[in-house]
């Protein structure tokens, strides 16, 4: 049976188990929104995840502190074009959103390449 275009992997992965294990869409979809929940806050907190059977995901910490400096830079960056008075009304909405963008991103980012490691 092919995945109809018009519908998501995951929608149609809960449909399939559905039928296949005859247990409700909602029940499904409650299970593995709360599996890749507590992959998601496992990954926050450790630098590698291995899900059995799916493969292993790691934390690139070398990447991550190259995303890290671009994205002070950028923030610098949309800083002066906010502070420039010749700003336009568009330009200063449109920097505005993106800032939104990187100041979350660098909020994310700060803990886990700041954190000191363990020697395990």
């Amino acid at each position: 049976m092919n995945k109809p275009t018009t519908m998501t992997v995951k929608e149609w992965l809960i449909k399939r188990m559905a039928i296949n294990l005859v247990i409700s869409e909602k029940i499904i979809d409650q299970v593995i929104t709360h599996q890749f929940d507590s992959a998601n806050d496992a990954l926050n907190s450790n630098d590698s995840l291995e899900i059995s059977g799916f493969g292993k995901f790691l934390f690139n910490v070398k990447k991550a502190d190259k995303l890290y400096t671009k994205l002070l830079q950028m923030r610098q960056a949309y800083e002066n074009i906010l502070a420039d008075p010749l700003t336009t009304d568009k330009k200063r909405h449109s920097t505005e959103l993106r800032m939104l963008t990187v100041l979350n991103d660098i909020k994310i980012l700060k803990p886990k390449i700041n954190e000191p490691k363990s020697n395990i």
